[in-house]
């Protein structure tokens, strides 16, 4: 399988994070896995870490949390998409949560995101979301 250029976690839970990031590691799916902690980290590192090209490429994920201190993954979702067309170019959003208020539900519906997927990851999630979204697949182990 053709591998990710980048996969960006935007979670606060620490743990969460590594779990993830171990699981993503294991499964080898991108050249590039980047973390922040709220969308404010993570809007820097799509504009100033990540090379247009990478974005451009078509291969980046982020997988967003929804409740986060300094910006949350709604408030991330509307900052992105002001960002220069270049940075916003075939990334995929998926949002992570553990439970989403009707309310947040109704928003959703207006932002840029690819889907929902309930936390934790898994194997089966991420080969989901590379077929769904990348048409990529790698064999479940």
């Amino acid at each position: 399988m053709q591998k990710l250029a980048a996969i960006l976690l935007v979670d606060d839970d620490s743990t969460t994070n590594y779990l993830h990031q171990l699981l993503l590691e294991e499964l080898a799916v991108a050249d590039q896995l980047l973390v922040a902690k709220n969308g404010a980290e993570a809007l820097h590192i799509l504009m100033h870490v990540l090379p247009p090209a990478t974005a451009a490429a078509g291969s980046v994920l982020v997988l967003l949390d929804v409740n986060m201190p300094v910006m949350n993954g709604l408030e991330f979702l509307e900052a992105y998409q002001q960002l220069p067309p270049d940075r916003r170019q075939a990334v995929v959003i998926v949002m992570l949560t553990t439970s989403l208020h009707p309310r947040d539900l109704a928003r959703l519906q207006a932002l840029p995101v690819a889907g929902l997927v309930s936390k934790p990851l898994s194997e089966e999630k991420i080969n989901a979301i590379l077929r769904e979204h990348f048409q990529r697949e790698r064999s479940i182990r």
